[in-house]
């Protein structure tokens, strides 16, 4: 009959160098710096173009023509939701 042996070796854990947890106060604490930056306040399409119409409007009497590409571009970009919803 033949043995077998097995043989283990153990590897001693490798200790967390010194530094680490100074690291990760540190990254945490720049990462909540970020985190709690305020963005700004979302939009509604109509919100967006509104200040393109106001433009069309000054202009309205001096550039007709322009005017009427700054309308026309403002209810294009107002429609993008509709193409959005039938999609």
């Amino acid at each position: 009959m033949s043995r077998t042996f097995v043989s283990t070796l153990h590897v001693p854990t490798p200790a967390t160098p010194r530094g680490a947890q100074a690291v990760e106060i540190l990254y945490t604490w720049i990462a909540s710096a970020f985190r709690s930056a305020s963005s700004p306040p979302v939009l509604t399409r109509a919100e967006e173009a509104a200040p393109v119409r106001a433009l069309a409007y000054s202009v309205q009497d001096k550039q007709p023509g322009f005017a009427a590409d700054l309308f026309a571009a403002a209810a294009r970009h107002e429609s993008k939701d509709d193409e959005l919803l039938q999609r």
